[in-house]
């Protein structure tokens, strides 16, 4: 139980200072000292400080991943319509919430390219999602809910770049507020959905 505390209350810790200060700027040693612990305990649990945003990432932010991956692995549940409206939405959120976290990274050159590679070494990277995505639009391929000609990887970068720039293309606007997430779902999802799908699904609602 202590073991799992002193592990939460650095993922807390690093959450909250990768918001504030950005990742560049999050350093291992300042993530300890906000958890109450040893930079020598932080790496009982995290492997690096690439390892601890991916955990980050993954426990504390939307859960994208796993919807992705739940899906691909049973395709045909469901109605195409509301499982990309589903990732749409949870996609918006993810980005929305972890582009402040990452940003201070393409500052740095160097440091950026660091993380990069560690990234690469464990499987990890902002390609992930979209090779995720694509995995699942290809299981529906082959369920016979996709056209059999249709860009599955086009499509799922059509689909999260859109929500990625939701992240930060909206600042500048009058108001700076961004599209409501899931009125910008819905149409996004619609919209992919008329250059990708056999035919209507019985039952979806007209745009």
């Amino acid at each position: 139980m202590e073991n799992r505390s002193a592990r939460l209350r650095i993922l807390d810790a690093a959450h909250e200072l990768m918001l504030t200060v950005g990742l560049a700027r999050a350093t291992t040693k300042e993530i300890a000292r906000a958890a109450g612990c040893s930079e020598a305990a932080l790496y009982k649990y995290f492997d690096s400080k690439e390892d601890l945003f991916v955990q980050v990432l993954s426990e504390r932010l939307p859960q994208l991943t796993p919807l992705l991956n739940s899906l691909a692995a049973e395709p045909g549940r469901g109605t195409l319509e509301g499982n990309l409206t589903e990732i749409a939405r949870q996609a918006s959120l993810f980005y929305e919430q972890s582009f402040p976290i990452a940003a201070s990274l393409y500052a740095e050159t160097q440091l950026k390219r660091r993380h990069d590679d560690v990234l690469r070494t464990i499987g990890a990277g902002p390609h992930r999602p979209i090779e995720n995505l694509d995995a699942y639009l290809r299981a529906e391929q082959t369920a016979g809910r996709v056209r059999p000609d249709a860009d599955t990887f086009a499509a799922a970068s059509l689909l999260l770049g859109a929500c990625a720039q939701r992240a930060f293309a909206y600042d500048a606007t009058e108001t700076g507020a961004r599209p409501p997430v899931d009125e910008f779902a819905t149409r996004l999802a619609r919209t992919l959905l008329g250059g990708i799908s056999v035919a209507e699904e019985p039952g979806s609602p007209q745009p």
